[in-house]
């Protein structure tokens, strides 16, 4: 039995599909948490046992982890809440209900930056691995995913892509770092969860086929829109006074500045690429497959 956390997010739904796939040759039952069981896709229906709630909740989880041998774990980040208790905060209930349960194995979501001189003041990345740290305090065999940033966070600027042309980050313009497909990301999720040879405590790294900077992705998105594409360094203040004008939390608002000055100073230049870290999809096919039909829809 496999436990899915937010089976209808951006990584959950790719890991669904390929469990949807796998799991039944390898003789392995499904099992989701998900708040809204109407958002599933149809290909799950009848085929997933489904706890409709929130994997926060205690009694949720309780009712989901009875019989479970392995469980997906991904936190969506709170940005009412600090970032510990976005992380650790979020997971502890989880943590009780691993060992009441006996759950030999999870995977979980995290990022790249342990072992980097920056890794101690990295906002939002820190508590992740803080996360990290809890969980394999319980002694549950524990696969944490470190990724990188996501080609999918473009999407967030698909509007001003298409109308102005640019697309911002807060990193130097020639800063090159590794990259990655959530669905490459759910590739490796699901090979873990299927084939639990595995023991004890590790990170596994997660990092597409190439680093790039800012200036490549431009490069590389001028080629595949047929239009210009710029990119805009925004200042870090400027960041943070836009976030606290959505009405953030302040404290997690410091953690994603953090977090980017911690990226801009290396924090994902830690692992080697290796064809064990390397991960298939690159930024070209992306654009090409995903961001241009929104970026031009």
């Amino acid at each position: 039995m496999i436990v899915i956390t937010a089976p209808t997010g951006n990584i959950g739904r790719h890991l669904l599909s390929k469990l949807l796939e796998s799991a039944p040759t390898a003789g392995e039952e499904l099992r989701v948490i998900v708040r809204d069981p109407a958002r599933l896709p149809d290909a799950a229906r009848g085929r997933v046992g489904v706890i409709t709630g929130s994997h926060a909740d205690a009694e949720v989880l309780d009712r989901a982890f009875e019989g479970a041998d392995a469980v997906f774990w991904l936190v969506p980040p709170d940005a009412s809440l600090a970032p510990h208790d976005a992380y650790s905060g979020f997971t502890r209930p989880a943590v009780k209900a691993l060992a009441v349960h006996g759950v030999g194995h999870v995977v979980g979501v995290s990022a790249l930056g342990r072992g980097t001189p920056v890794a101690d003041r990295a906002g939002l990345v820190t508590a992740s691995l803080a996360m990290d740290d809890l969980i394999a305090g319980t002694g549950v065999a524990y696969r944490a995913l470190a990724s990188p940033s996501f080609f999918e966070n473009l999407l967030e600027e698909s509007d001003s892509i298409r109308d102005k042309g640019v697309f911002t980050d807060t990193v130097d313009a020639d800063r090159k770092a590794p990259l990655v497909a959530v669905a490459d990301l759910a590739a490796a999720a699901a090979d873990l969860l299927l084939d639990r040879s595995w023991t004890g405590t590790d990170s596994v790294p997660v990092l597409g086929p190439e680093d790039l900077s800012p200036n490549d992705r431009a490069r590389i998105m001028t080629a595949q829109l047929g239009r210009p594409v710029r990119y805009e360094r925004q200042p870090l203040d400027e960041l943070y006074s836009t976030l606290i004008g959505y009405g953030l939390n302040e404290a997690f608002v410091q953690g994603v500045v953090d977090m980017k000055r911690a990226k801009d100073e290396g924090l994902d230049a830690g692992v080697a690429r290796t064809p064990d870290t390397a991960s298939p999809t690159g930024f070209e096919q992306w654009c090409a497959q995903t961001l241009k039909p929104a970026v031009l829809s």
